[in-house]
């Protein structure tokens, strides 16, 4: 059996990982209560932008827009000369850890992307993402690191002022984003969904209203195209934000949890060990004075 002095050294040492875990697990619930308030106020907002985007192009199918056309489907992804198409794929991770498979699961999912296409170069935010992408790929063509800390909405328009430059200018034909969509603190859902160019949308829930364009139709589309961009990548950072407090908040709580198991389970070899010592040392004192009697 352990020595006693062990076994109380290794209690404390348990009891202070908890207070740890436990600190963590209420500071990242304090922060999911802040995320959560502001995806809530941005999701109105972004579901009407995109559905009106979506439905000019769902009632303009032969405009030349770089917004709204050059569409890659994965059906003719499939056929051999159109595999040249060049990709975007932007990863959305956590610039920390600790928050159980949070992580590893958007990365996972970004290894098998970059398996079943070719041509695709990556974009990271989050350090976690591209701690681990850079020793899959090289094609990493930039990075955003250490923005979770502030969530401020410049520097998401400094991404999507990139992302559009990168559609337009660069000639990439399709982006790609990957990342984690906040459903509860116990449940985030992975999102892999596209971002340029933009899907039409379904044509039942599209109205029959023919749009009036001031001053003209191309304008429009291109305001409303850079505002979509705006818009989604900060609504998918604040997503991304929102899960990582609840996947942190239920690993620290599952981590303190097991804290307290461990402690108790080291309690109870602690009293055994000293049960068993006091018993030692009462036999010893019998046999000793039985042995002097005799």
């Amino acid at each position: 059996m352990a020595n006693i002095r062990d076994i109380k050294n290794r209690i404390v040492s348990v009891k202070n990982t908890k207070q740890i875990t436990n600190a963590m697990k209420m500071v990242a619930a304090s922060k999911l209560r802040k995320a959560q308030e502001k995806i809530i106020n941005a999701r109105p907002y972004a579901d009407y932008l995109d559905m009106m985007i979506r439905t000019v192009k769902y009632k303009n199918p032969a405009t030349d827009n770089p917004f709204l056309c050059c569409d890659v489907s994965e059906e003719n992804d499939a056929v051999s000369d159109v595999q040249q198409t060049r990709r975007v794929l932007i990863v959305i991770t956590a610039d920390r850890g600790l928050c159980g498979s949070f992580n590893s699961n958007i990365i996972r999912s970004a290894n098998t992307y970059l398996k079943n296409h070719k041509h695709v170069d990556v974009v990271c935010i989050g350090k976690k993402g591209f701690d681990q992408l850079k020793k899959h790929t090289d094609n990493i063509i930039d990075k955003y690191l250490d923005f979770f800390n502030e969530m401020d909405f410049k520097f998401s328009r400094s991404i999507s002022n990139k992302m559009i430059d990168l559609f337009i200018n660069k000639g990439y034909q399709r982006i790609d984003v990957i990342y984690n969509e906040f459903k509860s603190a116990i449940q985030q859902n992975i999102i892999e969904r596209q971002l340029l160019p933009i899907i039409p949308i379904e044509s039942d829930v599209v109205s029959e209203t023919d749009y009036i364009y001031e001053p003209d139709e191309d304008t429009i589309i291109n305001e409303l195209g850079e505002k979509y961009v705006d818009v989604e990548i900060w609504r998918m950072l604040l997503e991304s934000s929102a899960a990582e407090q609840g996947a942190r908040m239920t690993a620290m709580d599952n981590a303190t949890e097991n804290a307290i198991e461990m402690i108790d389970e080291l309690t109870l070899m602690h009293n055994r060990a000293r049960q068993s010592a006091i018993t030692t040392e009462i036999i010893e004192i019998a046999s000793g004075a039985e042995a002097i009697s005799d």
